[in-house]
C-alpha cells in the first residue's frame, strides 16, 4: 500500500498465465490522465513541476493516476529482474534465405543482397508524373541510371540540394534536416561520379543518398540529438560504425536529419530546429523521434535513411509517413558512435522506401565485428522466391490489435485477409498479457537510462537550453526510484517468457503499427513543444516489444485512412529472424502497394534535365 492509499498489483508467476485465445487476462487500454498543453500552458506546467516539494507531489500524482505506481513501482512481481534484451543465438530455421559467408566487407555483403532481389522493370514515375499513384525510385534504379550514364551522382546531388533548399524555405518549412553541408555532399558525389566513369563503383549503393538521424555520428557534422547544446559538449570525432559501413559502400551521406529533442517524444516537434512535417499532409506531424529520417524517405529525397529506435522511434514515424521501418534484433547492428541516450532498449534502425532497399541497407550495416563463435549467422531473404514460402503463422491478439482507430483496424484486417488469400498463411488467435504493464515498464526503463546517461551534461546545463516539453520528460524520468527500475526489469523477464512461449507456435506477432494516423501539428506547439500523452500513448501502443525485449520488428504501409494518411502494419519476429520478417513485409508490400497515393511533397531525383 503506497502513499495516499494506492493499491499495488500482485502478479501471478508467468508460467501460470494463460496465453490462449480464451484467456481471462485483462487487457488494459492506456487511460492517460493528462490534458494536451502547449505554449504558455506548458511553460506554467514546467515552472510548477520544477518547484521544490510542490513539483514532487505533482509528479507522484501523475505517476499514480497513470498507473505507474500500481502496475510497476509498488507491484509485487515473483520473477527476478532481467537487465538486457540480448538473445542467445539459436539456429532458427528460415525459408528461402541466402547464408552469407563470414568475413565479408560491407560492399561484398551488398553484392550478395542484390542477388536476392527480384528483377524489376525500371520505374515509370518520371514518365507520368501526373498520376496520383506512388512509385518510388530504389537503390537499384539509381545504380542502373549511374551505370548507364543516364545521369550521375553529381547531377542527383544537385537536384537533392535544390530540393532541400526549397523544402527548408519559409514557404514549405518542412524542417527535414538539422545539418546539410552542400560542399560535403557534392564532394562525395564527385568522387562517386569518378568511380562510375572509371568503371569502379564500390557497390550498388555508390552515389546513393542516405540521410542520418542526428543521434548518430557522421563526419563532418556535430551530433546534436536534436538539441542546441549537445554537439558542443560531445564532439563528433569519427563516423559511427553503421555510417562507416555505408561510406565503405560508396553511399553519399546526405546530412543529419531532424528529430524530437533527445528522442524524448513521439511527435517530432522540435522548437530548436523546426518541426519535421509529414509529406502526405504538411499540417500533420511526421512522428518521432526519427521524424526527419522518415520524412526525407517519404518525400523521395533519399531511398534510405538511418534512425535510432528506442521506443518505436524508427517504426512509428515510418508508419505515419508511409515508408518501411525496420529494427533488427538487439545486437545485430553496432551502436558504436550512437548517442547513448539509453543502453538496453535503443538501437539503430533503417527507414526505406521499399523492402528491397531495406534489405540492401541492412546487408551493408550489419555488425560482423564480434568473434565468430558469438556472431549469429546472417541470412538474407531471397525475395525472388517469397511467393513460395508456406506455412507462415501470424499470431494476433484481437483485443490489442483492435485498440486502434476504425480506419486502421479495417485496413490492417483487410491486409491480413489478403495475405491469407494469396499465400494461405494462417492467423492464430493468442493473448499477449500485460501489454500496458510492459509499456509502463519500458517508460520507466528508457526514462531512467536517459537521465543517467545525460547526467554529466544536465548537471552543468542551464534549464533554459532545453525545450519545455523535454524539461517535463526529464523531470518525470528523474523521479523514478531504483525500485521502479528493478520492477520494470522483472516485468521484462515476464514478457520475455510470454513472447518465447508464443513463438513456439507462431512465426511472427502481427499488429497495427500505431493506434492513430498522423495528427495535426498545431501552431501553439512550434516554439514550446507540446504535451500530448493521449496521442503519444496511441502512437507507441504497438512499439514496445521490439525495444524492451530486443525483438526484430518491421512495419510496411498497407493503405491510407479516409484523409489520405498512411497506415502501417507491423510484424514482430523471433530473435535473429530478420530474413523471415523481410520476406513477410515484402509479400505485404507487393499485395498492397499498387493503390498507394503519392505524398503531396515529393521529389523525383532521377528526372532528366
Amino acid at each position: 500500500m503506497g502513499l495516499f492509499g494506492s493499491s499495488a498489483k500482485v502478479y501471478r508467476p508467468a508460467p501460470e498465465v494463460d496465453l490462449g485465445p480464451g484467456s481471462g487476462e485483462l487487457y488494459i487500454s492506456p487511460n492517460v490522465k493528462a490534458p494536451r498543453v502547449a505554449g504558455l500552458l506548458v511553460k506554467i506546467f514546467v515552472w510548477v513541476l520544477e518547484m521544490p516539494i510542490v513539483g514532487w507531489v505533482l509528479l507522484y500524482i501523475l505517476k499514480k493516476d497513470n498507473l505507474i505506481n500500481k502496475l510497476v513501482s509498488e507491484a509485487e512481481i515473483p520473477e527476478p529482474p532481467l537487465f538486457t534484451s540480448t538473445h542467445r543465438w539459436e539456429d532458427t530455421p528460415e525459408q528461402n534465405v541466402s547464408l552469407t559467408k563470414p568475413g565479408l566487407s560491407p560492399a561484398e555483403r551488398v553484392r550478395e543482397a542484390v542477388d536476392c532481389l527480384p528483377m524489376r522493370l525500371e520505374s515509370t514515375l518520371a514518365a507520368d508524373a501526373s498520376q496520383s499513384s506512388l512509385k518510388r525510385w530504389t537503390i537499384m534504379d539509381f545504380s542502373r541510371a549511374y551505370s548507364s550514364g543516364e545521369t550521375t551522382p553529381v547531377q542527383v546531388a544537385k537536384r537533392f540540394l535544390a530540393a532541400v533548399k526549397e523544402s527548408s524555405g519559409p514557404t514549405m518549412n518542412m524542417a527535414f534536416f538539422i545539418s546539410c553541408n552542400p560542399e560535403d555532399v557534392l564532394k562525395q558525389a564527385e568522387e562517386s561520379t569518378l568511380r562510375y566513369q572509371t568503371g569502379t563503383p564500390l557497390s550498388v549503393m555508390d552515389g546513393v543518398l542516405v540521410a542520418v538521424k542526428d543521434e548518430i555520428d557522421c563526419l563532418p557534422y556535430p551530433t546534436t540529438g536534436g538539441t542546441r547544446w549537445l554537439g558542443k559538449a560531445r564532439p563528433c570525432e569519427a563516423d559511427a560504425a553503421c555510417v562507416a559501413q555505408l561510406r565503405a559502400c560508396g553511399a553519399v551521406l546526405a546530412g543529419k536529419t531532424n528529430m524530437h529533442e533527445l528522442g524524448a517524444g513521439t511527435s517530432g516537434i522540435n522548437p530548436h530546429h523546426g518541426s519535421a512535417r509529414n509529406p502526405y499532409n504538411v499540417g500533420k506531424v511526421a512522428g518521432g523521434s526519427s521524424s526527419g529520417s522518415a520524412a526525407v524517405v517519404c518525400a523521395g529525397l533519399c531511398p534510405v535513411a538511418l534512425g535510432v529506435d528506442g521506443g518505436g522511434s524508427v517504426r512509428m514515424p515510418a508508419a505515419l509517413c508511409g515508408v518501411v521501418g525496420f529494427k533488427p534484433t538487439a545486437g545485430r547492428l553496432s551502436n558504436a558512435g550512437v548517442l547513448p541516450l539509453n543502453w538496453t532498449v535503443g538501437m539503430v534502425g533503417i527507414l526505406a522506401g521499399t523492402v528491397e532497399d531495406a534489405v540492401v541497407a541492412y546487408s551493408a550495416i550489419v555488425d560482423q565485428s564480434q568473434p565468430s563463435y558469438l556472431r549469429p549467422e546472417l541470412n538474407l531473404p531471397m525475395l525472388t522466391s517469397t511467393p513460395s514460402i508456406s506455412n507462415v503463422r501470424l499470431a494476433k491478439y484481437g483485443k490489442w490489435f483492435n485498440d486502434s482507430s476504425e480506419d486502421i483496424r479495417t485496413c490492417c484486417d483487410k491486409a491480413l485477409q489478403t495475405l491469407r488469400a494469396q499465400y494461405g498463411w494462417e492467423t492464430l488467435d493468442v493473448t499477449v498479457p500485460e501489454i500496458e504493464e510492459m509499456r509502463l515498464a519500458h517508460y520507466v526503463t528508457i526514462g531512467s537510462e536517459c537521465t543517467a546517461s545525460l547526467a554529466k551534461y544536465l548537471d552543468k546545463l542551464k534549464r533554459s537550453e532545453i525545450g519545455w516539453d523535454v524539461r517535463v520528460a526529464l523531470a518525470v524520468y528523474g523521479s523514478f526510484s531504483s525500485r521502479a527500475y528493478l520492477n520494470s526489469q522483472r516485468l521484462r523477464n515476464r514478457q520475455m517468457f510470454f513472447h518465447k512461449e508464443i513463438f513456439k507456435t507462431a512465426d511472427v506477432i502481427v499488429s497495427p503499427m500505431t493506434g492513430v494516423t498522423a495528427y495535426t501539428l498545431q501552431d501553439d506547439a512550434l516554439n514550446s513543444g507540446e504535451l500530448d500523452y493521449i496521442n503519444g500513448a496511441a502512437l507507441i501502443r504497438y512499439s514496445i516489444a521490439g525495444n524492451f525485449l530486443g525483438l526484430p520488428a518491421i512495419t510496411v504501409m498497407v493503405g491510407q485512412d479516409k484523409g489520405g494518411l498512411p497506415i502501417g502494419l507491423q510484424f514482430i519476429g523471433r530473435p535473429w529472424s530478420e530474413a523471415t520478417l523481410l520476406h513477410i513485409a515484402f509479400a505485404m508490400q507487393e499485395a498492397c502497394s499498387k493503390n498507394h497515393r503519392k505524398p503531396v511533397v515529393f521529389y523525383d531525383l532521377l528526372k532528366k534535365d
